[in-house]
């Protein structure tokens, strides 16, 4: 299907927590690590892992759970080491309690909180790749209020080559410690800008020859009969409603993906991944032809 026509310190000390509570005087080693949560925490070993690698984000200390042991807990030391990242040891139990058990894998960081993207700057950045050889793909989010669908979406796009993603301010998740845990890195990566009204974005983008495509039950024709070549902004709704009448009547067309079950869709992370691999796929053919 061819649309119509139309108008981018020195060296950290490793220490057991009661080291450091003997120097500082205390005794209980889970007070110590209680302090400190109050700012952002990142938690999981492949998170945190990212973060030291993009170096996006000042990290003020590492907690690791003594007894921990992963494969790649090795690496993440050796890039704590060279960045001047302080690292602390404490009972797991303690970084149990601290963390309500979340599933933290053991390591959990103390760093600045993520920074959404500004809005106007992302839909110009995206502007300056109309017309050349990778056109941008960016996907809009209406409504997404599952952390783990966020993170997970955002890792697909990562993975996918995504050039950004906007979520709207209001009745929407935003980057919390559960979503980052769920993008396994990727938030580090991946431009997320907020948004006040998804239907002026719809414009904006139109503005500067972007096309809008709304993934809907009721779309007329299937995603793989849309030219994905193109400039395009993929929008995808809200886990229960999908999207907002006004968003569905404002993009420039409707896909659906089609079911087979007796279920009526698929999870939006899934389909954020079947649309983004198949506007992968159509690009890197025309790549080879």
């Amino acid at each position: 299907m061819k649309p119509l026509d139309k108008h981018k310190r020195p060296k950290p000390r490793f220490h057991t927590a009661e080291e450091q509570d003997r120097k500082e005087g205390k005794s209980d080693v889970g007070s110590r690590f209680d302090s400190m949560v109050h700012a952002e925490q990142l938690y999981g070993l492949i998170p945190v892992l990212e973060a030291l690698r993009a170096g996006h984000r000042p990290i003020d200390n590492i907690t690791i759970a003594e007894g921990a042991k992963h494969d790649r807990l090795r690496e993440l030391l050796d890039l704590a080491r060279k960045a001047n990242v302080p690292i602390h040891r404490v009972p797991r139990v303690s970084l149990n309690r601290s963390l309500n058990d979340a599933t933290h894998q053991g390591v959990v960081a103390r760093i600045a909180a993520a920074r959404y993207e500004d809005a106007d700057d992302l839909i110009d950045r995206l502007s300056t790749k109309v017309g050349t050889d990778s056109p941008p793909l960016a996907l809009v989010l209406d409504g997404i209020e599952d952390p783990r669908n966020l993170g997970a979406i955002v890792r697909t796009a990562e993975c996918a080559g995504v050039d950004g993603i906007f979520v709207p301010e209001r009745r929407a998740v935003g980057l919390t410690g559960a979503v980052m845990k769920a993008a396994a890195g990727a938030i580090e990566y991946v431009p997320v800008a907020r948004v006040t009204n998804l239907v002026r974005l719809i414009e904006q983008l139109k503005e500067r020859n972007i096309w809008t495509v709304g993934a809907a039950s009721e779309g007329k024709s299937d995603y793989t009969e849309w030219d994905w070549t193109l400039p395009t902004a993929i929008f995808l709704g809200n886990e229960g409603s999908g999207l907002h009448r006004l968003v569905k009547e404002r993009c420039d067309t409707l896909v659906r993906i089609p079911v087979r079950g007796r279920l009526d869709s698929l999870n939006v992370s899934v389909a954020a991944g079947v649309l983004l691999y198949e506007a992968l796929r159509r690009r890197g053919n025309r790549e080879s032809d």
